[in-house]
This record gives C-alpha cells, sequence and structure tokens, in this order.
C-alpha cells in the first residue's frame, strides 16, 4: 500500500520506517520537497522511502498519517485542501500542545472541541481516526515492555476506517482499544499529557498504556 505521511520529524520518520518495515511504500511530505531531514530518511531507508510536498505526499497515499506539529496542523491543512485526502483513512497522531510556558505543555483545544475533531471538519471527506498520540515515536513500533504490548487507543467516525487503522496496529504490534467517535479525541488529547507527566517526574520516556481486563 501507498502510504503518504504528512511531518518531517521524530513521529513522521519513525512511523515511515515503520510502514517500510511492513513492505508499504511511503512518501514523507514536508513544506519543501528539499527538506533536509526528509531527504536524509529517504536515503535510509531504500527505495520505498521517497520525500515530497505535504501536497504530494497526501496526494501519494491511500492512506495518510498526519505527523505534523499539533500547532501547525491546522495551518498545513487548510493549505493542502480536502481534496487529496477524500475517500482516505487519515491516522491523525497529533496533539494540540501549547509549549509557550515550558514544561509541561498545556492543551491549546481541549473540554468541548479537539484537535481530532477540527481535523475532520477541515477534511470533510476523508475518514479521520485519532492514532498514535498517547505514546513516544520509540515505540510506536513492535512495542516491547516486560507486561506485554499496550494498547493503542483510537476514535473515529468511519468504522470501516477504524478498522483499517487497527488492523494496521495489530501489525505494528499493539492491541487496540476503540473509544468511539472522532470527538473522544477530547479525551485522548489530554491522555497525552498524561504520559507526559509521568516522563517528567520519572526521568524516562520508556513507557505505555495498557488496558487490563478482568
Amino acid at each position: 500500500m501507498r502510504i503518504g505521511i504528512l511531518g518531517t520529524g521524530d513521529v513522521g520518520q519513525a512511523l515511515g520506517r515503520a510502514f517500510i518495515t511492513l513492505g508499504h511504500e511511503v512518501k514523507l511530505g514536508g513544506r519543501s520537497a528539499a527538506n533536509e531531514k526528509s531527504r536524509a530518511w529517504a536515503e535510509g531507508v531504500g527505495g520505498r522511502g521517497s520525500t515530497g510536498t505535504f501536497a504530494e505526499a497526501a496526494g501519494f497515499g491511500e492512506l495518510v498519517a498526519l505527523a505534523t506539529l499539533g500547532a501547525a496542523t491546522e495551518a498545513v491543512l487548510k493549505d493542502v485542501g480536502p481534496e487529496p485526502f477524500a475517500g482516505k483513512a487519515v491516522i491523525d497522531a497529533t496533539n494540540p500542545l501549547d509549549f509557550s510556558q515550558g514544561m509541561p505543555p498545556r492543551l491549546f483545544v481541549g473540554h468541548t472541541d479537539s484537535l481530532g475533531e477540527r481535523v475532520q471538519r477541515l477534511l470533510p471527506g476523508a475518514h479521520v481516526v485519532k492514532a498514535f498520540n498517547t505514546v513516544g515515536n520509540a515505540h510506536m513500533f513492535h512495542p516491547d515492555f516486560p507486561g506485554g504490548s499496550p494498547d493503542m487507543f483510537i476514535c473515529g467516525d468511519d468504522e470501516g476506517a477504524k478498522k483499517q487503522v487497527g488492523a494496521i496496529l495489530m501489525d505494528f504490534g499493539w492491541g487496540v482499544i476503540d473509544l468511539g467517535g472522532i470527538d473522544a479525541s477530547r479525551y485522548l488529547e489530554p491522555m497525552c499529557l498524561v504520559w507526559v507527566l509521568h516522563g517528567i517526574r520519572s526521568h524516562s520516556w520508556d513507557h505505555a498504556f495498557k488496558l487490563l481486563r478482568k
């Protein structure tokens, strides 16, 4: 499958490497196709990885992942426009983090709205699924913890898209917990702050969530 990833930072690169490891083709998109970070990434992953602009990555992908900085996400999507995303599952790995007052960050939207919902409104023809926003990029693929495979919490309005993303998550080594519609992003995005706060207090970023059942 062809995967378009918007964002050339650590999250975008980690997801791109993971998809390539699983045999997919990936185009990593940034503001410029000549982005040095994305070019270095493409050279390191071999022939299945390529680079382009945000719009080129969105058009390339049969499935698209958003790995932009939360504060830049809406501007990027407005610049690209909704057409390249229409009819596609869009994995939204972003968080609305505001670092203007230092650490820990705050959310710039929450409680009655979320970045996930804003993404879905900007891409009305796409099927947005919030995922990968509650773990660090180092553990997004084949997470290996003593307590077993952790769980990824997801949400989205389209059941088919959630099934598709859930299958990808299982290929990545995750259990999948579906919380319902995209409005559940109002709870998943603050969950990222729980992950951050534990990292600050424990001086370690090697943790993930797991839902235990009896």
